[in-house]
């Protein structure tokens, strides 16, 4: 079930997909799908048991079992999730755990969604929501898993090589350099930057699938804990989607 769906859509969806009926396990010869106000309440038993973030992890554990690991190089990244800025609503304002941030010359409203990614799977093993303000390197030891040879990232990371061996003893600081100084070009750290974003960039896919596979470019809820249960339902998802191909050789082997 895509992560975008609403409470209403869910329940149509039930009824018009057998697949979906068969995922969930409702036979409608014997019981009606759920309504909305019953998938609503069932979501919030999610978000106040924090079962978003233990779904991922579930999800990972499965995954190990089936031969796919977390291996010890990991991508660190974030990308903004949009918000209403519109205050044309019932508290007209916006929501007070948004906030709004600079990208070269745009301005956001809204949240970042955080993650570490696996270098070799592109899997989410770790991912963290905060406000959109929030610089991109703060969050860094949350994202990573202690064992990594290898971290890369892009600039927003740069001058980050104490914290990482401090979380990672072993890694390597693989993050961009800068390589423009006023007028003057290091074609060598540019060229060096080119090599690590063959990896670094493999973060993007994960981003696509999250985004135009399941749907999550905008918020759905006010507050962060909400849209936070969400992410790590759908970073489950990306992961799932990621080694699709992987598991249904497994089920059919």
């Amino acid at each position: 079930m895509k992560s975008s769906w609403s409470c209403p859509v869910a329940e149509e969806a039930l009824y018009d997909s057998a697949s979906l009926r068969a995922f969930v396990g409702i036979d409608l010869g014997r019981e009606p799908a759920p309504d909305e106000t019953t998938v609503c309440k069932f979501r919030h038993l999610l978000e106040a048991h924090q079962l978003g973030g233990k779904m991922l992890e579930t999800v990972n554990l499965h995954l190990q079992s089936s031969g796919v690991r977390i291996s010890t190089g990991t991508i660190v990244d974030a990308t903004i999730i949009h918000a209403p800025s519109s205050t044309k609503n019932r508290e007209q304002q916006r929501d007070p755990a948004m906030h709004q941030t600079k990208k070269g010359n745009q301005w956001y409203f809204g949240m970042k969604a955080h993650v570490g990614v696996d270098s070799k799977t592109k899997l989410i093993h770790s991912a963290l929501v905060t406000p959109a303000n929030v610089a991109d390197a703060t969050v860094l030891p949350e994202l990573l898993h202690g064992e990594e040879t290898r971290v890369w990232g892009d600039q927003a990371y740069r001058g980050q090589t104490q914290v990482i061996h401090q979380y990672a003893p072993r890694a390597r600081d693989c993050t961009h350099r800068r390589y423009r100084y006023k007028d003057c070009v290091d074609p060598a750290e540019r060229a060096r930057n080119r090599t690590k974003s063959s990896v670094r960039s493999k973060v993007e896919h994960v981003f696509g699938v999250m985004k135009l596979k399941f749907g999550f470019t905008k918020v759905r809820y006010r507050g962060l804990v909400k849209n936070a249960n969400r992410l790590f339902a759908a970073c489950a998802l990306v992961n799932l989607f990621m080694v699709r191909k992987k598991l249904l050789r497994l089920a059919t082997a």
